[in-house]
């Protein structure tokens, strides 16, 4: 496939505040990388801090929500080096050894820290108190302080722990047995983690599959944490946890936006190489398969448990289809840009069961909603989803982020196949997760340039 190879730079800035993206139509074309999985950046971070020696992490996320994460790591006394350019070595300080921080811990925009986080110190010898910006003091806890409570956790906060900021009493915990009403990979992990404090076992059911990067990890590294079908057990571990080695594959999640304008946007070809194909992640690329996107996925591999692979997509004849149930999980994040490639499919798309998307950095349901709306898109808002109506044409109009970045870069997919220019205001969110964006697309030979 033509095109360039390069690696997604990780120091440069990409956009200052206030910045508008300004995307013009035309096709993508070319191999490129993208930033590393956040997720596993995140997990990596919180769980080398509690292992016995020196993990390695290469080809980390150097994004906005991955830096609050190192920095809360840091504050708990956790040394974290850089011998070379996108490698980590962390010193990990053990189960017990993380130190009370002299300050409060701030996860910025990132509610994987805040969430991961009160399960790690709700079983801790030491007082601490979570917070976030504006935007993720909105979110609601209550979903993990609930059964933190339950485990003996003394935990307070606005709205009586509904909302950040909170306040950590670390005690000792017991484990319970969890069913959760909604699958959650966030609640799942900090559950898991909280058992390794806890005496006796902590039972977790899902509803359905959630991503299982904490489980992957955390066994590699030694927990007894054990799956029988759709119930996990975490228990206290009776050996130290074992340092991580590991190269973070590309996030799935920064590839969609790539696929999908690859599957709708004429005369494009893309490649997208080593990129993590997790199972509970992939969702997209079965919706892509199942409304007729000619994808192919090769060069098979595997990165600290995690499968990885080179994905191909070009444009095909798109039809409508309807996604529910179990398969919202394992694609709630690329629901948005989902969105995007149904306008250009023919019938009427359906998706329900995604009422998540309103508890996110926005409601994401409401903000495509009117932010797709402006580029002429036929959809509609439900209470668990959208309808949408294709193929439908678009035109470039001023949107705005609503400083959600995956509502950004959707916005920047259909601005590839809008008439006109789109211009996608405070455009700066999208280092949050995929910093280099805009240098990937220009690598790919779109029209795009920032204002501000």
């Amino acid at each position: 496939m033509a095109g360039m190879e390069d690696p997604v730079g990780r120091r440069r800035p990409l956009f200052c505040p206030m910045t508008t993206l300004l995307v013009s139509p035309g096709p993508l074309i070319g191999r490129v990388h993208v930033p590393a999985d956040k997720s596993i950046t995140h997990r990596a971070l919180l769980f080398g801090a509690i292992a016995e020696g020196v993990s390695r992490v290469r080809n980390y996320l150097d994004g906005g929500d991955c830096r609050a994460t190192l920095s809360v790591v840091r504050q708990l006394g956790v040394l974290v080096e850089e011998p070379a350019p996108g490698e980590w070595r962390i010193h990990g300080r053990g189960l017990w050894g993380l130190c009370e921080p002299e300050v409060v811990l701030d996860c910025v925009n990132s509610g994987t820290t805040a969430r991961l986080l009160a399960g790690l110190l709700a079983g801790q010898r030491f007082h601490s108190v979570i917070t976030g910006s504006a935007q993720l003091r909105r979110r609601p806890m209550a979903r993990v302080v609930e059964p933190l409570r339950q485990m003996g956790a003394d935990i307070a906060g606005r709205q009586d722990g509904r909302l950040l900021p909170l306040s950590v009493r670390g005690r000792p915990l017991h484990g319970i047995e969890f069913a959760m009403p909604v699958a959650s990979a966030q609640v799942k992990s900090c559950l898991l983690l909280a058992g390794l404090y806890a005496d006796g076992l902590t039972v977790v059911r899902e509803p359905g599959p959630a991503r299982d990067h904490t489980e992957r990890m955390l066994t590699a590294m030694g927990a007894p944490i054990v799956r029988r079908g759709s119930t996990l057990i975490s228990e206290a571990p009776t050996t130290p946890l074992q340092p991580l080695d590991l190269t973070v594959p590309g996030d799935f999640s920064s590839a969609a936006f790539l696929l999908a304008a690859g599957a709708c946007v004429p005369g494009s070809r893309v490649t997208v190489a080593e990129v993590g194909v997790n199972p509970t992640r992939r969702g997209l690329l079965d919706a892509l398969i199942a409304m007729g996107a000619e994808v192919a996925l090769d060069n098979w591999g595997e990165s600290g448990g995690e499968p990885t692979g080179d994905l191909h997509v070009q444009p095909a004849p798109l039809r409508a289809i309807t996604l529910e149930g179990d398969t919202i999980v394992t694609l709630i994040d690329e629901l948005p840009v989902f969105a995007v490639i149904a306008t250009q499919a023919h019938g009427v798309t359906v998706v329900r069961d995604a009422a998540e998307l309103r508890v996110k950095e926005t409601d994401r349901i409401a903000t495509t909603v009117e932010e797709l709306r402006k580029l002429g898109a036929r959809i509609e808002a439900t209470a668990d989803g959208f309808i949408i109506e294709g193929p439908t044409p678009l035109r470039g109009a001023r949107v705005h982020s609503h400083g959600d970045h995956r509502l950004a870069m959707t916005l920047a997919v259909a601005g590839l196949m809008a008439e006109g220019v789109t211009a996608i205001e405070e455009a700066e969110c999208i280092a949050d997760s995929f910093p280099g964006f805009e240098q990937v697309l220009l690598r790919l030979g779109a029209r795009v340039e920032t204002t501000g």
